[in-house]
């Protein structure tokens, strides 16, 4: 008798089912949207499609716009930009960050940028609030994408302009280690990596208390190596969030979620393998964003 396939499921599907975990136990009134991609399989999974504040994070999409302008000047960052840089996203510099949205142009210069980045639902904020740029899970991911591609036809950052946005990514100050880190393995955890392919993991964090309602937003973005040695690109963002220790909570157990998703259709997907050969064989088994306590 010929064996039946089991019905596939959308990766949206599972990975909603997956946070229902995370949501309930989330705060009233807490928010999150998560978008995760298998690297090696292609396959990519959302949940959420709400605009949230970027506060930091949105620190990688000014220096890939940056870099992406350096690039049609055909000139490299001067030693004055690197400096902003490596400030803006190794211990998330507010100041740096201020100088680099200036240096780009600010909203409309983002926007430039991110229209050849395919990204559709981000939209910078207004005079010097960057840390207000409104964004999506999805287009998270989109950046993501963009930034860690190893095929250089699948970015608009040319291959020296993406090593070095991974590398700052991948050596961010030790107490910025949380948010999608998480969903790493934690085989290597006394390194970061630098952000190149085989490290645990290469992020940006953003965390903002919102004046007005006193809530906080909370977000993580980066590349991770699962406990399966596979890469995954993660996204997630929220806010509604009474303490920043708890929005990271959140945060975290929602890249848990997502990671795993991926990480089990693997493991299902290599069980089904092995015993399918085994059948033959044997039986197998003030900027808008944080100040010192924000980011």
């Amino acid at each position: 008798m010929e064996p039946q396939a089991e019905p596939t499921v959308d990766p949206d599907t599972l990975l909603s089912q997956a946070l229902k975990p995370v949501t309930a136990a989330a705060e009233d009134g807490a928010k999150v949207s998560v978008a995760v991609l298998d690297v090696e399989s292609g396959d990519s999974a959302t949940y959420g499609n709400g605009a949230f504040d970027t506060a930091s994070i949105v620190k990688v999409d000014i220096l890939a716009t940056l870099l992406l302008q350096a690039q049609d000047e055909d000139r490299r960052l001067t030693a004055q930009e690197k400096q902003y840089a490596t400030s803006m996203i190794e211990v998330s510099d507010n100041t740096a960050a201020s100088a680099l949205w200036t240096a780009i142009g600010k909203a409309s210069g983002l926007a430039a940028a991110n229209k050849r980045f395919g990204l559709t639902d981000t939209e910078g904020g207004t005079g010097m609030l960057w840390g207000l740029t409104q964004t999506t899970a999805a287009d998270q991911l989109t950046l993501l994408r963009q930034v860690f591609a190893t095929d250089g036809a699948a970015s608009q950052l040319s291959e020296a302009s993406r090593t070095y946005l991974q590398g700052l990514m991948g050596s961010i100050s030790v107490d910025q280690d949380w948010g999608v880190s998480a969903a790493a393995t934690t085989a290597t955890a006394t390194s970061t990596g630098t952000g190149t392919a085989g490290a645990r993991f290469a992020l940006k964090n953003g965390w903002l208390p919102r004046t007005a309602t006193g809530l906080w937003d909370i977000n993580s973005i980066g590349r991770v190596t699962g406990a399966d040695g596979r890469e995954y690109l993660v996204a997630v963002v929220s806010n509604g969030n009474t303490t920043q220790a708890k929005g990271i909570s959140l945060v975290e157990s929602a890249a848990r979620a997502a990671v795993s998703v991926f990480e089990d259709t693997s493991t299902s997907t290599n069980s089904t393998s092995a015993s399918s050969t085994s059948t033959s064989t044997s039986t197998s088994t003030s900027t808008g964003v944080d100040q010192k306590s924000s980011s």
